[in-house]
């Protein structure tokens, strides 16, 4: 049975209008891939307890945009033209930064850090330390001090100095895998 000219149109227009929602849908995810949001997978311990080897997030890539970096905020930055780190801001522009006895100071004021208190604790248990003394060090303009929540294993500031505002790709907002794992980070 051959179809009627009215069911070929319907059919052809049909088809059109799934063809251009697909290259809308296409469209619309080069440009939030591109543009606003980067997976990122977390490579290695220097992040340990709160982010593990091969969790995958997700950077919010305009952030920084609209609003200035912020102390405790979890940041992605190229280390170098092949890879990407992940760290935790602790001074922004004009900070004085000083570790004492495993406790941090931003300006002279001590900072809690509550995203390594058991870590701390059970260290200072073993008579042991998570960071070691260091500072005081001042912030420069258009710069962030970083540091990895595993104090003992991680690459940051203390090591390759301060972090330039070009370096950054985004802020760290959600974990998305392993789903167990999901979770919108503070």
């Amino acid at each position: 049975m051959e179809k009627s000219y009215d069911e070929k149109t319907h059919l052809k227009k049909e088809i059109f209008e799934w063809g251009k929602a697909i290259l809308i849908a296409i469209i619309l995810t080069f440009i939030i891939r591109t543009f606003l949001f980067a997976p990122f997978q977390v490579d290695g311990d220097s992040m340990l307890p709160n982010f593990t080897h091969k969790e995958r997030l997700i950077a919010n890539e305009i952030i920084y945009d609209i609003t200035s970096p912020k102390r405790g905020d979890v940041i992605i930055f190229h280390f170098d033209e092949q890879r990407d780190y992940i760290k935790r801001i602790i001074g922004v522009p004009g900070d004085t930064i000083e570790m004492k006895s495993d406790q941090l100071y931003v300006n002279g004021e001590p900072i809690d850090e509550p995203y390594l208190t058991s870590v701390k604790n059970d260290l200072h248990n073993l008579g042991m330390v998570l960071t070691e003394d260091f500072g005081p060090i001042t912030v420069e303009e258009k710069h962030l001090f970083v540091l990895g929540d595993n104090r003992k294993n991680s690459k940051d500031s203390r090591m390759i100095g301060q972090i330039s505002f070009e370096q950054v790709v985004g802020r760290a907002d959600v974990v998305f895998w392993p789903l167990n794992s999901f979770r919108i980070i503070k």
